[in-house]
C-alpha cells in the first residue's frame, strides 16, 4: 500500500495511506490533506490512482509543486519521490501491495480555515529542502532518514510531562520527539479522553535543547501558569501547561 509521510524540518508530523480515492492537499480544512502554512495555497495539489500509478498534479497553485528538485504540473510518483509543497516536505512510499478501493485518508489537524492571502515563497527554497533532506547512513523502520548524529557534546535534556488533572492515558509522558501532538486524534502523543476533547489542541516542538508550546488551531486556548500564551512559548522548568482538559507541570529528566 503506498504511503505519504508528512515532513517539516525532519519531524514527520502525519502518516496518510493512499487509496484509488482522490487526495487533495491544501490550506483550507476541506482537503483531505491540509497544510496549514501560508506558503501553501488553499486548494495547493492533488493525488490520484491513474491506471496502474498515483499521479501528482499541481492546482494551479501560486508557489508551485515540486519532485525531486523539479516544478511539475503533472508527474507520475514512484518509489521514494520527494514532494515541496511551500515549506513542506512529502516523501511517498509504495511497497507494491494491492491498492485498496475504499477511501482511507483520515483528516487531521485544525478545523478553522486560514483565509490570508497564500505567502509568495522563493522557489530556491524548494530546491534547498529536498537538498537538506537527502538520507544520512541510518535510516529509520519507515525508511525515513534519521537526523545525522550531532558533533556537539553538550547532553541533550529530555523534557518531561507529569499530568497533574485531566484525563490522559499515562501520569508521565517524555518528551523524546522532535514534534509532540497533544490532542484526541490517533497521530497525538499524548491522547486526551472526554467527548468535547479536541482532535488537536496544542503541538509541543523540541529544537536546540529547548522546548516551545504553540495552540494547533484559533479556538484552543493554551495557558501557561495560568496566563494564556498566544504563539509560540518556550517551556521552562516548573511551567504548569493547561490545555483542553489536561493540566501537566514541565520539567527535565535527572
Amino acid at each position: 500500500m503506498a504511503k505519504l509521510y508528512l515532513k517539516f524540518e525532519q519531524a514527520m508530523l502525519k502518516e496518510v495511506g493512499l487509496s484509488q480515492g482522490v487526495l487533495t492537499i491544501g490550506r483550507l480544512p476541506d482537503n483531505v490533506l491540509q497544510i496549514d502554512n501560508l506558503a501553501v495555497s488553499g486548494h495547493h495539489a492533488k493525488i490520484y490512482w491513474e491506471q496502474n500509478h498515483y499521479t501528482l498534479e499541481d492546482l494551479g497553485s501560486l508557489n508551485g509543486t515540486y519532485v525531486n528538485n523539479q516544478r511539475v504540473g503533472k508527474a507520475a510518483l514512484k518509489e521514494g519521490d520527494q514532494i515541496v509543497i511551500g515549506k513542506h516536505l512529502l516523501q511517498f512510499k509504495d511497497d507494491g501491495q494491492k491498492v485498496p478501493t475504499e477511501q482511507s485518508f483520515t483528516k487531521l489537524g485544525p478545523a478553522t480555515p486560514n483565509l490570508e492571502a497564500t505567502v509568495t515563497l522563493d522557489t530556491k527554497k524548494a530546491q534547498e529542502m529536498i537538498s537538506s533532506s537527502a538520507p544520512p547512513a541510518a535510516t529509520g523502520p519507515l525508511g525515513l532518514s534519521r537526523p545525522a548524529a550531532p558533533t556537539s557534546h553538550v547532553r541533550e535534556r529530555m523534557g518531561i510531562l507529569a499530568v497533574l488533572e485531566g484525563k490522559a492515558e499515562h501520569e508521565q509522558y517524555v518528551l523524546t520527539g522532535k514534534m509532540t501532538m497533544i490532542g484526541k486524534s490517533d497521530m497525538a502523543t499524548i491522547k486526551l479522553k472526554g467527548f468535547f476533547a479536541p482532535r488537536t489542541a496544542a503541538l509541543i516542538s523540541r529544537r536546540d535543547n529547548k522546548y516551545f508550546v504553540a495552540a494547533s488551531g484559533e479556538k484552543v486556548k493554551v495557558r501557561i501558569n495560568g496566563a494564556e500564551i498566544a504563539g509560540q512559548h518556550e517551556l521552562k522548568e516548573g511551567d504548569v501547561l493547561e490545555v483542553a482538559n489536561l493540566k501537566a507541570s514541565f520539567g527535565y529528566q535527572d
